[in-house]
């Protein structure tokens, strides 16, 4: 039976859970610090930051000329100036690191609605509908990479968004809820069908809206053979690890595309269009 081999690597994957888990019982997202910058896509285009020192010394003898392409004269401060400059460099940089130019409308047969930075993915089966969550704010983090190599490699390190996300099963006026995150270390074991690569940090059942009135229990407290038979319920439901990866790239994708577009609305605000 699934749930008995699954039980059998129980132990291992609670040690690879992160232990912010158990602080999950609210259904709000907590940001994720950022202790590290978006330059490592492209570390090795140190270039751009020459050009734009270059260009900053050009303004000192045409000051009566602004050069970040607005066609105005002398109304930009040097720091506005730069920031446009910098920043016109930025987003060509980006959109050359872009590996997904246009979002697909589906998620492996899942619906897609983005509003913003928050995410969802729905489809219907029968007499249920199945609604996935989640926003990309403090989602992104840089793939690592293992072995003496690591450190010379690490300008070409990937990064990629691993939210955290909610998986609602909705019957009705019923929804059986789960809040679902990436393993930071998924399990090792010699059944690769159980090594999985996400976990549930909590269930929940309730009628109508939720609101902070309704129970929930964190997974991490769960019976193991009752936790076990719930993430087989969520993968016959699509929601396997081949599905949470391409959650996964898709996040990445959408989280890029939000970042160009700040980008870009950071510049035309600088330089004061609309």
């Amino acid at each position: 039976m699934n749930g008995i081999v699954r039980s059998a690597h129980r132990v291992i994957q609670n040690c690879a859970k992160s232990s912010s888990l158990s602080a999950a019982l609210s259904r709000t997202q907590a940001p994720v610090k950022r202790d590290f910058t978006r330059g490592i896509w492209h570390m090795s285009c140190s270039k751009r930051l020459d050009g734009v020192a270059a260009s900053s010394k050009l303004l000192h003898n045409h000051s009566n000329t602004c050069s970040c392409g607005c066609g105005l004269k002398a109304l930009h401060t040097k720091g506005e100036r730069e920031l446009v400059e910098f920043l016109t460099e930025e987003i060509v940089a980006e959109r050359k690191a872009q590996k997904v130019k246009t979002l697909p409308a589906e998620v492996d047969g899942f619906s897609v609605k983005g509003e913003g930075a928050e995410v969802e993915l729905s489809k219907k089966l029968k007499d249920e509908i199945i609604r996935i969550t989640f926003n990309v704010n403090h989602t992104v983090d840089s793939d690592e990479f293992e072995g003496e190599a690591a450190p010379e490699k690490q300008e070409f390190a990937e990064m990629r968004s691993k939210p955290q996300f909610e998986v609602d099963l909705v019957r009705g006026d019923l929804t059986l809820g789960f809040t679902c995150s990436f393993l930071q270390e998924p399990p090792q074991t010699n059944n690769e069908e159980y090594n999985d690569i996400f976990g549930i940090d909590e269930v929940t059942l309730y009628k109508g809206e939720w609101n902070d009135k309704v129970y929930a229990v964190a997974g991490d407290v769960l019976d193991g053979y009752l936790y076990d038979l719930l993430m087989n319920l969520l993968e016959e439901k699509g929601i396997s690890n081949d599905f949470v990866q391409k959650l996964s790239d898709f996040s990445t994708a959408y989280e890029h595309t939000a970042y160009i577009n700040l980008l870009e609305g950071i510049s035309k605000f600088t330089i004061g269009k609309q």
